[in-house]
């Protein structure tokens, strides 16, 4: 198995893989990815085993970084959240992996038609979106494409099941399911935040507390980046042609601020 793309996703993705014990290789084309990468496998696996987890050492032996994408059976990919990088991994990947391979995206919102699109192979091309904290969150989001077929979604069911996730189908819409009901809930909170209805403090106890959810939503958008919000909101507002999924200005006017939440030290909140 191949994951492509080390950060935060494609390492949790790897990670998961490792602990179901098959081998994975892990590849990143820019510098020092991978590195990092397998330093968030690590400390991530450190604190699993003082709860009983699997070895980390053992774990991360199985994890190959490699330089290329290479041959194996299945990719999953999980770069950065852009249609064009993602088509151009895509048609690397189809003239690379033999012909029965399957190319899985963890997009949140890209369609996965369009990715298929690139390759020869359209109907073993399919979403697999896994949910972060990886290694914590059950759920995988499997969406096909209009040519994906019933084997390819039957193998990448039964590997989320292996892999000891909760798979869950969904139809090639703009946010599949979960990003059509969450990037909403977020960009209206982040207008509650502009229009001065309340402080984000209040805003995430309300939805905590009031939702009982374990996590209010201005610190979920900072954990999954605020750039990643307003990427999704985009492709959401370009696909269904409603201006209420347009992004809130003050989500567009933070991103433009670099304050993009956890992983640049300050979004709605200070990290």
């Amino acid at each position: 198995m191949l994951v492509a793309g080390a950060g935060q996703m494609g390492a949790g993705i790897a990670q998961v893989v490792a602990v179901s014990g098959r081998r994975v290789s892990l590849y990143d084309p820019f510098p020092g990815a991978v590195d990092r990468g397998l330093e968030t496998m690590r400390r991530s696996l450190s604190r699993l085993a003082e709860k009983g987890g699997a070895d980390p050492g053992e774990t991360l032996a199985r994890v190959q970084p490699v330089q290329e994408l290479a041959a194996a059976e299945l990719l999953i990919e999980a770069i950065v959240e852009d249609p064009a990088a993602k088509e151009g991994l895509f048609r690397e990947a189809d003239a690379v992996l033999p012909p029965e391979a399957i190319l899985a995206s963890n997009t949140s919102s890209i369609p996965i038609t369009s990715l298929a699109a690139v390759t020869a192979r359209p109907a073993r091309v399919i979403g697999m979106h896994f949910f972060n904290p990886v290694p914590v969150l059950k759920l995988v989001e499997v969406i096909r494409g209009v040519e994906t077929s019933d084997e390819t979604a039957a193998a990448i069911v039964a590997l989320a099941r292996d892999l000891g996730k909760e798979p869950a189908e969904a139809r090639d819409f703009p946010g599949f399911v979960s990003n059509r009901i969450l990037m909403p809930f977020i960009n209206e909170a982040a207008y509650a935040l502009m229009e001065g209805v309340a402080e984000p403090e209040a805003i995430d106890t309300i939805a905590k507390l009031g939702f009982a959810h374990p996590m209010g939503p201005l610190a979920l958008a900072d954990l999954i980046g605020l750039d990643t919000c307003v990427a999704i909101m985009e492709v959401l507002h370009r696909g269904l042609g409603d201006p209420k999924y347009a992004p809130c200005p003050l989500l567009r006017q933070y991103v433009q601020a670099g304050r993009l939440g956890r992983k640049t030290g300050r979004g709605f909140f200070v990290y």
